[in-house]
């Protein structure tokens, strides 16, 4: 925001902020009694896929770059884990989540290819 570094221009970077307003949005219709569980699981998973992405692209080693990257994606799957739970729990339709589901399959698509060594 304040420094505009190169990071924040990256197609992965952009995938996974909007990933991140998505996982926010639809942890506001999550019930009052999954406030202090799911919600705020989900929304630390979230976020994370950003800081890792960000403090990632600030490495200077491959090695240490794609660790980052490969946390970032693993919270992707920590943020499907927890909307399939929400499903099976009639929380949500599977079909309510399909913009969110896009973004998850984009930025884990993104984020594995930025791995591979």
């Amino acid at each position: 925001m304040f420094l505009n570094l190169a990071h924040t221009k990256l197609d992965v970077f952009i995938a996974g902020k909007s990933l991140v307003l998505s996982c926010y949005k639809v942890s506001k219709l999550l019930p009052p009694d999954e406030r202090f569980n799911m919600t705020q699981q989900l929304r630390r998973a979230a976020l994370s896929i950003q800081l890792n992405i960000a403090e990632g692209s600030s490495r200077k080693s491959d090695i240490e770059r794609r660790r980052y990257y490969e946390i970032s994606r693993g919270s992707v799957i920590e943020i499907n884990t927890i909307l399939d739970i929400a499903v099976e729990l009639e929380y949500f339709k599977k079909e309510d989540l399909t913009q969110t589901g896009d973004l998850i399959i984009k930025t884990f698509k993104m984020l594995s290819k930025m791995i591979v060594y």
